[in-house]
């Protein structure tokens, strides 16, 4: 990989502008072409796969919202309703929704039933998930991979939907990172302060519970995961393995590529960042991650929002690294690189 970010990353020097003055963009060209194995990389076929799944752990008063708002969530969104909707027919962006756990029996109209249950246990009283569901997600998200990879996709975007999957992230990124949930809780969609300190509690109440902070990440997915985080983190597995750039989307989407990067060293490399959540473990798990966002909007919608909106601004970072003017025919001396 490193071969082709090199060679990407002298075409960006041979474009008649200063060195490096496209900041972060040209780096994350750079990774698109090492991942697709190209100096010419492309976005233009463009999926965003929106995993939709409820949590137990809703039970406990630590969201606003009850479950019902998830079913009702990912019908808008199949529908183009919602704001990812609008965002990705800027782009052209396919989106294909998953139903990977909503609480209902009902079938939704172009949703995709992968139901592996209906809702998480809540974490609190028992694990959220047994191993075979854990499996079940992983196995789901290396399908959705390959089949992205057969429909010739360039890149896939992620994106999420279920209540109370703020409160499953912050519990497994204070797990692995060994610290306490009122570093990672946030507010999510909008709790009081009673309601944050309840959030706080039983992520600390199940990190002793299960004993986390002894357990490798995929245990801790299992204890206080969402069937979303966990086939996300199938998703970012399958992209290492198959060469397949795949653009992150917020704090959950984050929290599932620690899960995987603990998991399987190395499997950053394949995963794009675009923005920073006000949640507080967005900033916190792309520090750990060694990823650098281009957005910092103070966005924590979800859905795949992010992804999206970045989608638009790599489509042009590659259309400058195409198409612009080189030194050789612009008349300007090129510009040398002094170590």
């Amino acid at each position: 990989m490193e071969s082709w970010s090199s060679k990407i990353k002298s075409n960006w020097d041979k474009i008649a502008k200063p060195l490096d003055s496209l900041g972060k963009l040209e780096s994350l060209v750079a990774k698109l072409g090492a991942i697709q194995k190209t100096e010419h990389p492309s976005c233009e076929k463009s999926c965003l796969v929106v995993l939709c799944a409820d949590n137990g752990i809703v039970e406990e008063g630590i969201s606003q919202s009850d479950q019902s708002i998830t079913r009702i969530c990912a019908q808008n969104i199949s529908a183009g309703k919602t704001t990812v909707g609008i965002m990705a027919s800027q782009v052209n962006c396919h989106i294909m929704t998953y139903d990977v756990g909503i609480n209902t029996q009902d079938e939704l109209k172009n949703v995709i039933n992968r139901k592996i249950r209906s809702g998480t246990r809540n974490f609190l009283k028992e694990e959220a998930m047994t191993q075979e569901e854990v499996d079940q997600a992983l196995d789901l998200g290396k399908e959705i991979v390959l089949d992205c990879k057969n429909k010739g996709y360039d890149l896939i975007c992620v994106g999420e939907m279920g209540i109370g999957n703020t409160t499953t992230s912050a519990a497994i990124a204070a797990s692995i990172l060994k610290t306490g949930g009122e570093i990672t809780a946030g507010r999510g969609a909008g709790l009081s302060d009673e309601g944050l300190k309840r959030k706080v509690f039983v992520i600390n109440e199940a990190i002793k519970k299960y004993d986390l902070y002894s357990k490798d990440s995929l245990s801790v997915l299992k204890a206080v995961g969402g069937y979303d985080l966990a086939v996300m983190t199938g998703i970012y597995l399958a992209a290492k393995e198959y060469s397949m750039a795949v653009v992150l989307d917020g704090a959950i989407s984050i929290t599932a590529a620690l899960v995987a990067e603990k998991h399987s060293k190395g499997t950053v490399d394949f995963l794009l960042p675009s923005h920073i959540s006000r949640e507080p473990i967005g900033e916190l798990l792309c520090r750990e991650l060694n990823l650098s966002p281009v957005i910092d909007a103070g966005m924590a919608l979800g859905e795949g929002t992010g992804a999206v909106l970045f989608l638009g601004i790599l489509k042009t970072a590659i259309a400058v690294y195409e198409k612009s003017v080189p030194f050789a025919d612009s008349n300007v001396e090129q510009y040398k690189r002094f170590k």
